[in-house]
Parts: structure tokens; C-alpha cells; sequence
């Protein structure tokens, strides 16, 4: 067990001020020189993030506080982007659930929660923005509580602290009565109420894949958190994929996150969240496990798509005036490498070399890749995109039988109110 770290996931409805938190606990905890310049909402490093103000990637960083490291991944709050929270929930240990003193619990707030409590993570909830003149603070508790109930939290889980804050001050309180002068009390909530990480250094190597990414200088790199044994460069590891083969391949380099840096280390053990490079096939979803002893992890699993789009070649007057890549070849591989780090998308083939369809978790989601695409100089058509349909056939008796009693308690209501109304007259 690393009794000297904690993993946690900041999760919240858009707007409720999960990276401006983040701010603040990376300034407070000294991670910035002095007279260092540091933007506002540092973790939005894409410039479509920044253009449009809001997460829309899963990032990592970290802070010390009392010589325990904290692992922060924050986490994208739009609906659309659903798919990078539930790929980012197995990494951690808990979760600060943020909630708007005046909005309250919101829709994405309620399906972020319910993943949350599926996988038994321990939650803490923030009420932020309590300086709004149209706060509601007691209010918006309440309604946490019962959305808690709703979604069938047990009673560890129910058993919640609540901190209350001013996150674009940096401010924190346990009592809304009393104001904060730092983000002390929410980190000492964090180190109180958080788990260490369970796990032995000694057993097998089992590390969950929870993101690639290519660096331009070490090529293509694995995100995840090191669930068992310990992993160090140069050793040689077994990979095992959906189907359950094995291959085995060789570590480059560890890294761990410190700060908003990735800093290099000969080893890490378990608990530990690190990046590691020298698996160049290496897919979200598969196993890192002991050569000796591959034993695979529980493969990531999330929603499915809402909607569709069908994505062409740009057979237009003007095609070719403004992209450099505008063949159905281009275009098919930067979709298929879209679609093996972005869980949430779906991408198909069709009769036609030149058609593609593309599924993905709403309006936005799929937005957000035909803008980047157009800005990497692909040129493509697209359609309107049109709404999945599936039949449950699970529940589809469920739901009649739901129709159905609601049917008969009108009509049970309606006999009521006739008979009180004769027996009045």
C-alpha cells in the first residue's frame, strides 16, 4: 500500500468551476515561482479549450501537501465528453463531486455521480461559487442528498463531508458561516477522508491503460495507474488486449506526474499514476501485467454513442484550396487514429471507399473533431448528423410493466375522484 499518496478525479456538471479549483490548489501548493506568470485555467492547454472556455480532454497533474502527493485528474464537465470521465474513474480512489451553490446539481452532475458510485469510489462534495449573491447553499446540499439516494449510494458513500468554497479565490470552508483564508480545509479533507491506494509492490506487475498519447520526442506513450507490483525502465512486460493475447515488449521510460510537469524516474510502485513509453501499439483498455505472470485487468467499458454523422471526401468545385490531406486514405487513418484514444467515438467503414461513418456522444463531441481535423489541413464533407436507435431488449418487458401500472393508477385515481364527487353530491 502507498500510504504516501492519493488519486483522485475532480467531477461536476460545466460551468461549476472544476479547473479553476484545480488553480487554485496548484498555486497554493508552491508548485509556481513567485513571480512566475501562470494563465487562468492552466490545465485547458488545448486551444480549442481555451477558445471556447470550456475541458474537453481528461488531464493529469499533481500537488504535495504534508509530504503526501496528490494525483488531481480533471475531468471535462459537457455531457458530450461523458466518455473521457469514465476512462479516467478507474485511476483514481475517489472523487470531489463540485456543485454551483446557485445551480445545484445539474444533469451531467447526476451521470458523472452514478459512475462514480458504480465503481465504489469514495466522494466528497464541494459546494463552489458560495459568494453568488443567488447562492442557495442549504438548498443545493439537500438536493446533493438526494440525488445520492437516487442514484443508490450506500451508507459509506452517503456518509459525505461537504466543503464549501470560492474557487476563483482559492478559498475554502467547513462551515459557510465562517469564511475561508485559504484551500487548507479542502486539503485536509482530502488527506482525512481519501484511501491510500491498496495494492502490494511485491505481487505481479498489473497497470490498466487509461490513455495514449504521442510525444515528439519518445513516440507513443501509456497513461495509467499502477495497480500491483512496481514497473521500471528497461523491463520487459507483457501486454495483453481485449482477446485476451499476450505480447510481450520491452519499457522505455517511466514517468511520473509532478506538478504540471512529467518528471522521469527509474521506478515506480503501486498506486502510482505514470506515463510509459516503448509499447508503440499500445491501445486505452489493455493490461500492463508481469512477463511471468500475465494477469489482465477489467477492460474499460463506456456508454455507447448517441449520434451519427457520415463523413466524405471533399468532392466539391473547391476542393483542395484550403487542406493538405483531402484523400479518402488521409482521412480514413486520422479517423481510426481518433478513435483509438477517444473512447466515446465510433468509426465504420462503408460500401464506398470514400464514406465513413462516424458515431460519437453528441453535437458537440463530434464538432470538436471536425473542427481539429479542418485545423490539421484535412479537407471533408459531412452530414447531418441523425440520432442512434437501439432496442433494449432487457428491459423492454420492464418498461411495458411500468406503462402499464402507471395506466392503471390513473385510471384508479379517476374512479376515486368519481366516487368521492357522488358521495359528496
Amino acid at each position: 500500500m502507498a500510504n504516501d499518496i492519493r488519486n483522485i478525479a475532480i467531477i461536476a456538471h460545466v460551468d461549476h468551476g472544476k479547473t479553476t479549483l484545480v488553480d487554485g490548489m496548484l498555486k497554493q501548493s508552491g508548485i509556481f515561482r513567485q513571480n512566475q506568470v501562470v494563465q487562468e485555467r492552466v490545465m485547458d492547454s488545448n486551444d480549442l479549450e481555451k477558445e471556447r472556455g470550456i475541458t474537453i480532454l481528461a488531464k493529469n497533474t499533481s500537488v504535495r501537501y504534508q509530504n503526501i502527493k496528490i494525483n488531481i485528474v480533471d475531468t471535462p464537465g459537457h455531457s458530450d465528453f461523458g466518455g473521457e470521465v469514465e476512462r479516467v474513474l478507474k485511476m483514481v480512489d475517489g472523487v470531489l463531486l463540485l456543485v454551483d451553490a446557485a445551480e445545484g446539481p445539474m444533469p451531467q452532475t447526476r451521470f458523472v455521480l452514478r459512475k462514480a458510485l458504480e465503481l465504489n469510489l469514495v466522494p466528497v462534495v464541494v459546494i463552489n461559487k458560495i459568494d453568488r449573491p443567488d447562492a442557495r447553499i442549504s438548498e443545493v446540499v439537500d438536493e446533493v442528498y438526494e440525488l445520492f439516494f437516487e442514484l443508490g449510494a450506500n451508507d459509506e458513500q452517503l456518509d459525505f463531508p461537504v466543503v464549501y468554497t470560492i474557487a476563483r479565490q482559492g478559498l475554502a470552508t467547513n462551515d459557510p458561516d465562517v469564511p475561508g483564508e485559504n484551500l487548507q480545509p479542502l486539503f485536509e479533507t482530502i488527506l482525512e477522508h481519501f484511501p491510500a491506494p491498496q495494492g502490494e509492490t511485491e505481487a505481479p506487475l498489473q497497470m490498466l491503460v487509461n490513455n495514449t498519447e504521442y510525444d515528439s520526442y519518445i513516440g507513443r506513450v501509456a497513461v495509467g495507474r499502477i495497480v500491483q507490483g512496481s514497473i521500471s525502465s528497461g523491463q520487459q512486460v507483457a501486454v495483453i488486449n481485449y482477446e485476451g493475447a499476450v505480447k510481450n515488449h520491452r519499457i522505455g521510460r517511466v514517468y511520473t506526474f509532478e506538478g504540471l510537469e512529467r518528471v522521469e524516474v527509474p521506478r515506480a510502485q503501486c498506486g502510482e499514476i505514470v506515463v510509459v513509453s516503448g509499447l508503440e501499439d499500445i491501445k486505452i483498455g489493455e493490461t500492463i501485467a508481469d512477463k511471468d505472470n500475465p494477469i489482465p485487468l477489467p477492460a474499460i467499458t463506456v456508454d455507447e454513442p448517441t449520434l451519427e454523422m457520415t463523413f466524405m471526401v471533399n468532392d466539391s468545385p473547391f476542393a483542395g484550396q484550403e487542406g493538405d490531406h483531402i484523400t479518402s486514405r488521409k482521412v480514413r487513418a486520422r479517423l481510426y487514429k481518433e478513435a483509438e484514444k477517444n473512447v466515446s467515438l465510433r468509426v465504420q467503414d462503408t460500401d464506398s471507399p470514400e464514406i465513413f461513418k462516424v458515431a460519437g456522444r453528441g453535437e458537440l463531441h463530434l464538432s470538436i473533431l471536425i473542427e481539429t481535423m479542418r485545423r490539421e489541413g484535412y479537407e471533408l464533407q459531412v452530414s447531418k448528423p441523425e440520432v442512434i436507435f437501439r432496442r433494449d431488449e432487457a428491459n423492454c418487458w420492464s418498461l411495458w410493466n411500468y406503462c402499464w401500472l402507471i395506466y392503471l393508477r390513473t385510471r384508479w385515481v379517476r374512479s376515486w375522484k368519481v366516487w368521492v364527487t357522488v358521495r359528496v353530491k
